[in-house]
């Protein structure tokens, strides 16, 4: 084997890294002894039809390879619509024209059916943060997002104003503890979720790829605007809960899918791309077609992303608990990167995706955070078709990360924290509070959208140091 180079592997159509590390290992081991014609053809025959090797114990892995790879796709092109579909935009006054534009050429897609743009919008990738988009029949990741499921989780505890006060040191200690934030690593400690056991992770070889990482980056958060904090909820009369109107301990976490999520993005957009030809302004909007291979693949993938980042949540709330020592009394929770299939009033079924939006069916609840030293409201939706059954994700930025640094020293926030009340382990001028939008005014502007239950307050912050 040591006779055969590279080159002479990528002549033949070995080029994946992964693919020429398996043949020289088992190449090596198993046919040291042949002519390296007769392994050329070999390869050759196996790369051609690699389902007649499947089963074979020595050249499965490498017949696996060209098994699992896309099939080769005849790409299609696309025109934009001269005329787009209905767009209904909520608080447009505190909205970037630059996001405006982007979801305006969303809805000029032919597969797109309706669309609303949320007061917490800002641009994005493809579709602009804060966009809800329905599709027919069709699957836009990046209208998904790539931090796939990103979403909320808020428990509530029977204890109050006086616990905080009481026990803030050893909470503090244990978000420092029984939390992990940044891009790669996990915790300390062994995590387990039913969700790792799921048959999906065997269903791609992406996934299975994946599976690994997954079990390491169980219970665990990312960067940027993701947290967990402790803080003070007071819960509205007749609320949704049945739980009697007062200040209550809560904890409420932000995060996703950690790099399962962004992988599958990653992966799948590239896909839509190559097989969907759209003008270079659009190519961002690619979509997958939902009766197709990989649109079936990428919905699995996606919702097995959403169950990934449920679990993250629950691993956190379950292990900040246990160590306090408190039982939650409930838990309310939402996803807001994410696609749904949904039946219109006309009956129409479609895709909708809401990137950075939460959902907000009728009676539904969701959870509406403000930025590290303002307020997160707990919302019930009141299902209005305009708005594609959505609210807001957020305050939404006001300015991008980049220019929130230029704006912001260290210094400086520490005293806007400071004089808010509120303990920051970790965190970054990216995310100060001056980035974001004033989260009253995003909450007013969507008063149709939704009803108020809850206002949570923050006040021991942990998020990712950068």
């Amino acid at each position: 084997m040591s006779g055969l180079k590279t080159k002479e592997l990528s002549k033949i159509g070995y080029t994946d890294d992964r693919a020429r590390s398996l043949v020289i290992n088992i190449i090596s081991r198993h046919f040291k002894h042949h002519q390296k014609a007769d392994i050329i053809q070999l390869l050759t025959d196996i790369k051609a039809r690699p389902a007649d090797y499947l089963q074979d114990e020595v050249l499965g892995p490498i017949a696996a390879v060209f098994a699992e790879q896309p099939k080769e796709c005849n790409f299609q092109s696309y025109q934009l619509l001269e005329k787009s579909g209905q767009l209904k935009i909520y608080g447009a006054k505190e909205i970037e024209s630059s996001a405006r534009q982007q979801m305006e050429l969303a809805m000029s897609l032919p597969v797109t059916v309706q669309g609303a743009l949320m007061p917490d919008a800002h641009m994005g990738y493809g579709l602009p943060v804060g966009g809800v988009l329905a599709t027919e029949q069709a699957v836009v990741p990046y209208a998904v997002g790539v931090d796939i499921g990103c979403r909320m989780a808020l428990t509530l505890f029977d204890e109050g104003e006086s616990f905080l006060k009481r026990y803030g040191y050893q909470l503090k200690v244990a978000l420092k503890d029984y939390t992990h934030f940044g891009m790669e690593g996990g915790l300390d400690f062994h995590q387990e979720h039913a969700v790792l056991d799921s048959p999906d992770f065997r269903a791609t070889a992406l996934l299975k790829s994946l599976h690994g990482k997954a079990v390491r980056q169980l219970g665990s958060s990312g960067s940027g605007n993701h947290f967990v904090e402790f803080g003070l909820l007071t819960l509205s009369e007749d609320n949704s809960l049945s739980l009697p109107p007062k200040q209550y301990l809560a904890l409420l976490s932000h995060s996703g899918s950690r790099g399962l999520g962004a992988t599958i993005a990653q992966h799948y957009t590239k896909i839509a791309m190559d097989t969907c030809k759209l003008p270079r302004s659009a190519q961002q909007l690619a979509w997958l077609d939902m009766n197709s291979e990989a649109g079936q693949e990428y919905w699995l993938s996606m919702n097995l992303a959403g169950d990934y980042a449920r679990a993250c949540h629950q691993r956190i709330h379950h292990n900040l608990a246990r160590a306090m020592g408190l039982k939650g009394l409930v838990t309310v929770e939402n996803h807001h990167n994410f696609a749904w299939e949904e039946t219109l009033t006309d009956t129409r079924k479609v895709i909708v995706h809401r990137k950075g939006a939460t959902p907000a069916h009728a009676g539904e609840l969701g959870i509406i955070p403000g930025s590290m030293t303002t307020a997160a409201y707990l919302v019930r939706g009141k299902g209005v078709e305009e708005a594609l059954y959505s609210a807001s994700h957020g305050a939404g930025r006001a300015m991008s990360r980049s220019r929130a640094r230029e704006k912001m020293t260290m210094s400086g926030l520490k005293k806007i924290v400071s004089a808010a009340g509120v303990t920051l382990i970790g965190g970054s001028v990216e995310e100060n509070p001056l980035a974001y939008k004033d989260i009253e005014k995003v909450i007013g502007a969507q008063q149709e959208l939704v009803d108020i239950e809850g206002r949570f307050m923050p006040v021991i912050v942990r998020m990712n140091k950068e």
